[in-house]
């Protein structure tokens, strides 16, 4: 037997107040739980600063730091050196290409 789309609309709606009904008796399960919980604080502790004493190993660090940007410098230079060969190449590729 088919149900005409009113009952079915009626019979959805007269659902509606027993889906809330259990919604709210399970709300009411978890709510005592919830206000009996206890709300704990913890104290920060204060940060202890340490001040670091100059060691030959920092003056070691020092000096690496000083010496990173020359070996950037020619690192640098490195590369364009090579980028330039490598242009150079493929040009002489295109122009071999050409020929053919």
């Amino acid at each position: 037997m088919a149900y005409s789309e009113t009952k079915v609309i009626i019979g959805g709606l007269a659902h509606v107040p027993i889906l809330i009904f259990v919604a709210n008796f399970i709300k009411g399960k978890f709510e005592p739980k919830a206000l009996d919980t206890k709300e704990i604080k913890v104290k920060k502790e204060p940060v202890k600063v340490i001040e670091l004493k100059e060691s030959e190993s920092r003056k070691e660090e020092v000096k690496v730091l000083k010496e990173l940007p020359n070996k950037l410098e020619e690192i640098e230079k490195k590369t364009e050196t090579v980028n330039k060969k490598v242009k150079k190449k493929k040009k002489k590729k295109k122009k071999d290409m050409k020929r053919d």
